[in-house]
């Protein structure tokens, strides 16, 4: 895989995923970071309509002051401040213990005891919500995330991005004032805070540096090929390979947003925050059988509108489908890979993979923690 950033040299736009018509809906939603199809998208633009990509990320990179690049991942969403969750079945001392759940859900999630409150933790500054590649690699390593690595230390490292609200405005002909229809509606664009870049690593060589059309409106970035991106990647691959390999308790940590779906009854494909193929540890009934899955720790999932081309190779909106934001973690018992992996997945299932999604990286449970 080659690694490139990309540059925007203006304001980016990307649109979420809600049919948007100026005049019904005076507000066009916006989302970032853009996701693979985006990304996809604009590369097809600069290498042709029938390039077959296969690319991981993108991520966030940030450059210092001698130009050097660092990878930044999505906070890990077990913790609650600095501290980490634990699942109440990792840890029979957890206050919570004598509480009643639902055993078709994964398992709940708790502080260990003694553990700083969001509130004292978070006196001393802001958070990071996007952690250098250097602390996820500790992280990968031992298992945990010191107090003093969750605080900010460069700008933008809570949020490489600014929202620039913008109106847009059409006359009427002949006069002074705006159209009764379809003349008036404002959008959001981003921003990118200075020294940061967008990441991503191609399974294709470009020769750079080269421009390509990014979002909406035809805004144009730079893509800069970055080797030193490569070797930071690798060396998390080859930590998280090794904690997947010694096997017991592990925590996945999804950083690229998750497409887990599968079809039902009907044809209708289902979404939901953690891979169909991961089945609970606990079980509710006597007939079923305990799988690998403690718990999850997510957020709100991430609704997401692509496109395909039909039989007339025309390109039109594809279902919407809802994706697991990234910084999820998963809690297993065992290391358990993912079906869209797997030589038996369809060509539709890895695809989502080929685009960069579902990308995890594997953590050893040490226990105590």
């Amino acid at each position: 895989m080659h690694w490139y950033t990309l540059t925007p040299l203006d304001v980016l736009l990307f649109r979420d995923a809600k049919p948007f018509t100026p005049g019904e809906r005076a507000w066009a939603g916006s989302m970032f970071p853009p996701n693979g199809h985006s990304i996809a998208g604009a590369l097809r633009g600069l290498l042709g309509e029938k390039a077959h990509l296969q690319l991981k990320g993108p991520f966030f990179c940030r450059s210092d002051h001698q130009s050097q690049m660092q990878l930044y991942f999505p906070r890990p969403l077990g913790f609650v401040g600095s501290s980490a969750l634990v699942p109440l079945s990792w840890n029979e001392q957890l206050p919570l213990n004598h509480a009643l759940w639902d055993r078709h859900q994964p398992c709940p999630l708790s502080t260990p005891p003694n553990s700083k409150t969001e509130g004292e933790n978070n006196s001393n500054g802001k958070y990071r919500q996007y952690l250098p590649s250097d602390v996820i690699a500790a992280y990968l390593h031992s298992g945990q995330i010191r107090h003093q690595d969750w605080k900010v230390q460069h700008l933008g490292e809570d949020q490489p991005w600014m929202v620039e609200t913008r109106s847009h405005n059409a006359i009427a002909p002949g006069t002074r004032q705006v159209k009764a229809a379809d003349g008036y509606f404002v959008e959001n664009a981003i921003r990118l805070q200075p020294n940061w870049h967008l990441a991503i690593a191609l399974d294709q060589e470009i020769p750079t540096p080269a421009t390509l059309r990014l979002g909406g409106e035809g805004h144009r970035a730079i893509l800069q090929r970055c080797d030193e991106l490569g070797k930071q990647w690798e060396e998390l691959q080859r930590l998280s390979q090794q904690n997947f390999d010694r096997g017991g308790k592990v925590i996945a940590y999804l950083v690229t947003p998750g497409v887990f779906e599968r079809l039902h009854d009907g044809g209708k494909a289902m979404c939901r925050a953690w891979p169909w193929e991961w089945k609970l540890a606990h079980t509710a009934n006597s007939n079923q059988t305990p799988g690998q899955l403690v718990s999850v720790a997510t957020d709100r999932a991430v609704p997401m509108g692509c496109r395909f081309r039909d039989q007339q190779d025309k390109s039109i909106p594809a279902p919407q489908v809802f994706a697991a934001p990234a910084g999820s973690e998963y809690y297993l018992n065992q290391p358990q890979p993912l079906f869209q992996d797997s030589e038996q997945a369809s060509k539709q299932a890895r695809r989502w993979r080929e685009l960069g999604y579902s990308e995890l990286l594997w953590i050893f449970y040490q226990e105590g923690q």
